[in-house]
């Protein structure tokens, strides 16, 4: 495992040089970074223009962001999937070989079993794309309550449910982005965690709860940074992760207010302290 940069999950807007830097600077070994600027750049200047920003710097991309609108109108949706092949390509190209994208856990109109093919009709194509080109493809299930209730129709919000849409899809490369918070609020455990194999999981995010809220009152962007308020006991979540061989980029997505009203370097160097506070294994990178 890495620890991992994301600056849009702290509030920093960044241009991929300066996430770099940003990385670099604060000992992070990775980014998340946006694949349709990084193919911008690749046009102008050059693909090994883009890897050298990485090289130089020492800091690998984690992951890149899944550019494909799948939830939108049919024709922006096949748009992206037109984009794809040029974009999974370039990502190739970098050593960057895992995306994700998230699932929201309910919709006022399509019942659920409508919600589940649409799912697998949208995400399957873009799927077939990423592993034409060696790439796997993550998907986060969204735990909190709170959200679900805001729903007509129930949906996949939980760990099995997800590997489940993934296996539906049937590419042969899905997985999971494993988030402790919706672990947490989806009453999920980290012995379900033990219980994966390394290839389900693409990539992890971390964070932890405000202590004062109960687990089912939990307000999905209103989270601390990890380790902020011992709500989540990350060290175990971590242990389990490590316990099954997972060796990829580990996030920290804390949506917290507090952390985005701080400037940028500061918000950067705080996220870098908390993750070297849950960070207590030497062999983890």
């Amino acid at each position: 495992m890495f620890k991992n940069l994301n600056t849009g999950a702290l509030g920093v807007k960044a241009t991929l040089a300066e996430q770099i830097a940003l990385a670099q600077r604060h000992g992070f070994a990775g980014i998340d970074f946006s694949i349709t600027e990084a193919l911008a750049l690749a046009d102008e200047q050059g693909a090994g223009a883009v890897q050298e920003l990485f090289a130089a710097a020492g800091v690998r991309p984690g992951q890149w962001g899944f550019p494909v609108d799948f939830r939108s109108d049919e024709q922006r949706w096949r748009d992206g999937l037109d984009a794809l092949p040029r974009q999974a390509a370039l990502a190739a190209e970098l050593g960057c070989f895992r995306t994700c994208t998230w699932i929201l856990p309910g919709d006022n109109e399509r019942t659920f079993w409508e919600n589940f093919d649409f799912h697998v009709s949208r995400l399957r194509p873009a799927a077939q794309i990423l592993g034409d080109h060696g790439h796997r493809f993550g998907l986060e299930f969204i735990g909190p309550k709170t959200l679900r209730d805001t729903r007509k129709h129930l949906f996949v919000y939980t760990l099995d449910g997800m590997l489940a849409l993934g296996a539906a899809i049937g590419t042969g490369n899905m997985g999971l982005l494993l988030d402790s918070w919706h672990v947490y609020t989806s009453h999920g455990t980290h012995d379900d965690v033990r219980k994966l194999a390394p290839e389900d999981i693409v990539a992890v995010h971390v964070n932890d709860a405000p202590a004062s809220t109960a687990v089912d009152e939990q307000i999905d962007n209103v989270r601390t940074l990890p380790g902020e308020t011992g709500v989540l006991d990350l060290a175990d979540f971590l242990a389990a992760l490590r316990e099954i061989g997972y060796d990829g980029p580990v996030t920290s997505e804390p949506f917290s207010q507090r952390v985005r009203e701080l400037p940028p370097d500061q918000a950067v160097a705080e996220t870098a302290a908390a993750m070297d506070k849950i960070w207590v294994n030497p062999e983890q990178s």
